[in-house]
Parts: structure tokens; C-alpha cells; sequence
């Protein structure tokens, strides 16, 4: 067994190997809770959910964190009378866990607030500024880019080829390309947006927050730091950084989700092509939307169209018709423990190849139903089996209690007990020699898009693919 990872900081595929077998440490920015997830968002929350079930099957044991920023000037900015800062985020929150727990999710182990790290905050500040590489000025403190060697290690950038810092007032900047650690209170944002420090009254920069909390919930050092690719500068750059500088080891792998994209353009709330989830999870079943997140490479840009849900839907119908099919010859016996095909463990051990992953899914599922049309159950349900294993890894088993629950669920059971009726009726024109009858209800079944396969234990309906 050998996972391989590309990680983004080596720019290449590498071996990954925990520091401790035993507990693989993951640590993913999650959201600033200015305002409610797009789809971009939930799609990359969904890589490393991905990622977490793999080496959980691998390794037995993940910590993974997952934070919230909930201080920053985005979130200051959302701010109004009628609600303050702290409600806006706290809301907004509410938000990302409505929307991760909808496509299933995995909560994170622990999920920080960064509002409750301001002492850790603070004391990985002091650490750099008695180290020489962070300096206090106007009520501000800043990393000293010029004092670390090997800044701009990750994206391979020179110092004097990068953009001015903006996410401070420059005005006791050293050099334009300092970040802020700390940010000196300001006469028009809150009082409550304040904390006490040795450099007078402020708030933390946005880098540093992450630093803090991947050392407090992980260690000085992990195995796995992970985020969208638009992170890696400023962001994860900064991060390195002022870790490295304060002395820890940081993340010994660097994972990067690709974006999504509408017209081969980011996706981003500044540019008002977003659509947001909570829209995307009214118009579509959640397991579809799941399924249709998942099936493009982690790394890979994903341009969501409509027809990226109705091919998700396709795909999972023909999952759910054999299932049902196998089910329906008796209760496939599970096992002890479902083991996943070896061709299925290499696709996913290879840098998280979900597309491949799926081919052999679907290529399980067409085995499967050419054994039960021979009769040979024992293969059909052997291939049961397998495809049980593999979509209860991918988290998209359409027979998982979690799917069948709200309005998804509710709608499945009315249409069941309609089409039953109909089923019934039409046995029935046949036992009476109806014909005409019994044909009248098959042609408004079809029509209705539903398909019917009549067998020796009775006429069985699934939602046809055309």
C-alpha cells in the first residue's frame, strides 16, 4: 500500500508517509463567514472529505480540522446595526454546516473558531518578533518578508517579483510586501472586534490565525495542509512562512483543490458568477450533487453546467437499478468487512483518481447485471458486494439511511406508492385480458419516464435514463 500525493510546494507526486501511522493529521482552511457558501466552496470542502474517507480506510485514524474565520475585514464589512459582526458570522456558519452536512460531509474532528485562539494568536507573534522576523508599528505588527530567506518558497516566487501586501494600512510597513500579524484597533470598526495585546488593542491579520490554530489543534508539525489553490498566495505562502520563521515544521505535504468555474472563469463572489449552494441543493437531489462535485479529479477545474447534474443523476440510477436488482433475488450476506477491488484501491492511492475510481464503480455494475442476467447470483451478488464497499467509501451509496431522509426521501416514497398503484392496475388489465387497458398504463408510466422490468417475483420500476 502506497498513497501518493501531488504536493503543490514540491510541484510533483510524492510518496506520502504520515509521521505517525497511527494518526494522520489534516489541517484544511475552511470558510471566512462573510456570507453563504457558493458551490465552489462545497465542492472543495468535498475533495478533502474525500480524501479524509481514503486515509481513514488506509490509516484507521484522522484529526482533521477544519477552521472558521470568523474576524476579518470581510466579515466587519458584512456587518449592520441590526447585526453585529459576531452574529453575522455566527449565521453564516450555520450556513457552511447546512450545506456540508447536506452533501454528506464528514463534520471535522475539531472545527476552531479563530476568535478563540487570539492568546495562541499572540503568543506565535511575540515568538517571531523575539526572533527578528516581525516588527511593531502604529499599533500594527508585521512579518518582515526581507527577514526570511525563504519566503515565497511555495509558489516559487521572488520577493521583489510579488504584488504589495494589501491586507493592512501600510503605514508602518518596512517594506510594501510585509503582512500583517496584528492589526491595530481602528476608530470605525467595533469595540467588540478588539482584543487587548502587548502592541495596544487590535485584532489578528488573517494569515496568522491559521498558524495558530494548525499548532494548537495538530502540533508544530502535520502531515496534511490543504485549501483551494486560489489560497496558496497570499494565504498559504504567508502561512509557511511565519510558521517556519517562528521555528515549527509546518505541513510536510501541500494539497490543493482545483476551482470551479462558469464559462472557464473562477468562481468568486467579487465577480458575481456564483451559483449558492443552498439554490444548487433546492433545485437537485443532494447525493446528485455530490456525485457531481466528486466525479472530476480533485485537481482538476470542474465548469458545473446543468448537464453535469442530469449525468450525475444517470450515473447513479444505473447504481441504484442494480442494487435493487440484486436485492430482489434475496438479502446479499455483507460479511465481516467489504473489501474494495484492488484496480478501485489503485485509482484512489493514485493522488485521489476519483474519475477512475468511478470507471471501475460503473464497470462493477455492468458485471453485475450481465450475472444476473445469466443467473448466476452468486457473481451478481459477489458484485454487490463491491459496489456496496466502493460507494460506501465515496460516501454516495444511494442505500445509506442519510439520503433517504427529508425531502428527497418523502418525494421517492409518494412516487413509489403512485407508480405501485399503477403497476397493480395494469397486473390486473392483464389478468382480465384488458390489453388495451394494460397497454394504456405502460405507455403513461413511460411517458412519465419510468421504466418497468417484469420478472418471475413481480413487475419492479426505476427511473429510466433517457
Amino acid at each position: 500500500m502506497t498513497i501518493r500525493l501531488y504536493d503543490t510546494k514540491a510541484q510533483t507526486l510524492r510518496d506520502f508517509v504520515p509521521g505517525d501511522p497511527r494518526n494522520v493529521t489534516v489541517y484544511v482552511c475552511g470558510p471566512t463567514v462573510q456570507s453563504g457558501p457558493h458551490i465552489g466552496h462545497v465542492r472543495a470542502a468535498l475533495g478533502f472529505d474525500l480524501l479524509r474517507r481514503w486515509l481513514q480506510h488506509r490509516f484507521g485514524r484522522v484529526t482533521f480540522v477544519r477552521n472558521v474565520t470568523d474576524i476579518d475585514d470581510k466579515v466587519l464589512a458584512g456587518a449592520t446595526a441590526d447585526e453585529p459582526w459576531w452574529a453575522l458570522a455566527y449565521r453564516v456558519e450555520l450556513e457552511f454546516s447546512r450545506a456540508y452536512a447536506a452533501l454528506g460531509i464528514l463534520p471535522p474532528t475539531y472545527e476552531p473558531r479563530a476568535t478563540a485562539s487570539i492568546p495562541q494568536m499572540q503568543e506565535l507573534i511575540a515568538r517571531l518578533i523575539d526572533a527578528g522576523h516581525a516588527y511593531a508599528a502604529a499599533g500594527d505588527v508585521y512579518f518582515d518578508v526581507r527577514s526570511w530567506p525563504r519566503y515565497g518558497e511555495l509558489t516559487r516566487q521572488s520577493i521583489d517579483a510579488m504584488e504589495p501586501a494589501a491586507d493592512a494600512d501600510p503605514r508602518g510597513k518596512r517594506d510594501p510586501r510585509d503582512f500583517a500579524l496584528w492589526k491595530g484597533a481602528k476608530a470605525d470598526e467595533p469595540a467588540d472586534a478588539a482584543w487587548d495585546s502587548p502592541w495596544g488593542p487590535g485584532r489578528p491579520g488573517w494569515h496568522i490565525e491559521c498558524s495558530a490554530m494548525s499548532r494548537r489543534y495538530l502540533g508544530a508539525d502535520f502531515d496534511i495542509h490543504g485549501g483551494g489553490l486560489d489560497l496558496r498566495f497570499p494565504h498559504h505562502e504567508n502561512e509557511l512562512a511565519q510558521s517556519a520563521a517562528a521555528g515549527d515544521g509546518f505541513a510536510r505535504y501541500w494539497v490543493h483543490n482545483g476551482l470551479v468555474t462558469v464559462g472557464d472563469q473562477k468562481m468568486s463572489k467579487s465577480l458575481g458568477n456564483f451559483l449558492l449552494a443552498a439554490d444548487v441543493l433546492a433545485d437537485h437531489d443532494p447525493l446528485v450533487v455530490r456525485y457531481a462535485l466528486a466525479a472530476a479529479h480533485y485537481r482538476s477545474s470542474l465548469d458545473i453546467t446543468a448537464s453535469s447534474f442530469d449525468e450525475a443523476e444517470a450515473a447513479l440510477e444505473r447504481i441504484r437499478i442494480f442494487l435493487a436488482r440484486v436485492r430482489r433475488t434475496g438479502t446479499p450476506d455483507a460479511g465481516d468487512t467489504l473489501a474494495v477491488p484492488e484496480a478501485f484501491a489503485a485509482a484512489l492511492d493514485d493522488d485521489l483518481g476519483v474519475p477512475q475510481a468511478l470507471a471501475v464503480l460503473h464497470e462493477t455494475v455492468r458485471a453485475g447485471n450481465a450475472a444476473l442476467d445469466d443467473g448466476d447470483l452468486d457473481t451478481a451478488r459477489a458484485r454487490w458486494r463491491d459496489v456496496t464497499a466502493m460507494t460506501g467509501i465515496l460516501g454516495i451509496d444511494p442505500h445509506d439511511p442519510a439520503w433517504a431522509t427529508g425531502g428527497a426521501g418523502a418525494e421517492t416514497a409518494a412516487l413509489d406508492a403512485l407508480v405501485q398503484t399503477m403497476i397493480t392496475q395494469r397486473a390486473q388489465a392483464r389478468i382480465d385480458k384488458d390489453w388495451a387497458s394494460a397497454d394504456r398504463i405502460r405507455d403513461a408510466i413511460a411517458a412519465a419516464g419510468i421504466a418497468l422490468e417484469d420478472g418471475p417475483d413481480g413487475t419492479h420500476w426505476s427511473l429510466s435514463n433517457g
